[in-house]
């Protein structure tokens, strides 16, 4: 015989469904309402669009449509929005001019992208029409042209083994893309591809 059969079973205390009815309302309590002064007052909705305008501005710059579309999907009232995306333009820290600049600049050095497709991006960034074309009507047709070769190079070295009629398919393909228009693209693929000792089709 063990131990624990050794030992008297204890008495019960009344019945075991009265232990089960209180254990049930216990459960089925609501909790507590919080405390308001717990909680704090409400968060000033000025205060949090400021810290939403400046977590959105750092590591790049953005436009006021970007920041003004992020402030509407925090449920920021708009006049509070309106008010302080105008403040931010006061100080500088929200500029489409120089945001412009900035994204033509990285979308034309890093990526190779023409004009037509900078603008099209520019467009979908909500910078308006009169900015982006002031920005756009800087961009040198040399560096252009110069962006284009570049990457014609870049791919044909992945197209040693493609037949020219191929090549020159998908350099131009490639540049129309990139935003490239067609006379530009076949001048330069037709170019590149003479460089390499390889020929365009149509040419004589």
């Amino acid at each position: 015989m063990t131990l624990d059969e050794d030992r008297p079973a204890p008495d019960w205390l009344g019945d075991v469904s009265d232990g089960v009815d209180a254990w049930t309302r216990r459960a089925s309590t609501p909790p507590p309402p919080d405390d308001p002064v717990a909680q704090g007052p409400d968060a000033d909705p000025e205060s949090v669009a400021r810290t939403i305008l400046l977590d959105q501005l750092t590591g790049r710059a953005r436009s006021r449509q970007e920041l003004s579309d992020k402030l509407a999907a925090k449920h920021v009232p708009a006049d509070v929005a309106t008010r302080l995306l105008d403040r931010f333009e006061e100080v500088g820290l929200v500029d489409d001019e120089a945001f412009a600049r900035a994204w033509i600049s990285g979308r034309q050095g890093g990526r190779g992208l023409a004009r037509r497709a900078i603008a099209q991006e520019l467009r979908r960034k909500g910078v308006p029409d009169e900015v982006a074309r002031t920005a756009l009507d800087e961009i040198d047709p040399a560096d252009e042209e110069a962006a284009a070769r570049a990457l014609v190079r870049k791919k044909l070295r992945s197209l040693a083994r493609v037949d020219d009629t191929t090549a020159t398919r998908r350099l131009v393909g490639m540049l129309a893309r990139k935003g490239y228009g067609s006379g530009l693209a076949f001048a330069v693929v037709r170019d590149e591809l003479a460089s390499a000792g390889r020929e365009c089709p149509g040419d004589d």
